[in-house]
């Protein structure tokens, strides 16, 4: 069965982080530059949230706020669930599936925050892994 740390050693662990104080626009800048969808939020440099594109129609958009004024703290959300690397796939899926989001922070079991894995990568992980299978099947019927 694969694992969270499966996800996080194919993509790495590098998570784009900013300040809590940092306005909803220049957020969007960097999430844009990056080709992502969140964005980690840090109070005093340790994890506060994260910052979606889900957040920033729902709060910003939606209730006629500045992008230039608003910071990222005002509107992050911060009750996401939180993973270990070794959680399985399957487990992020089923914790995605359940509370209706597309991001998963990842802890390492001292705390520190190792990764974020998205709907995206669980879906990666979920076709390779079933590749995976198709190739060790046809290997077994062909021996």
């Amino acid at each position: 069965m694969k694992k969270v740390s499966n996800i996080l050693t194919r993509k790495g662990n590098s998570v784009v982080a900013i300040d809590g104080s940092t306005t909803v626009l220049d957020a969007l800048k960097l999430m844009s530059d990056k080709n992502i969808g969140s964005v980690v939020i840090t109070e005093d440099g340790a994890y506060a949230g994260l910052l979606t594109e889900r957040d920033y129609a729902r709060k910003v958009i939606l209730q006629g706020k500045s992008s230039l004024e608003t910071q990222v703290r005002e509107i992050m959300s911060t009750h996401f669930p939180r993973m270990i690397p070794e959680n399985s796939v399957e487990t992020c899926m089923h914790v995605m599936s359940e509370n209706n989001i597309r991001y998963l922070p990842v802890f390492t079991k001292d705390d520190k925050m190792c990764g974020i894995v998205s709907i995206s990568d669980v879906v990666t992980e979920t076709i390779l892994s079933h590749e995976e299978t198709i190739e060790h099947l046809k290997s077994y019927i062909q021996s």
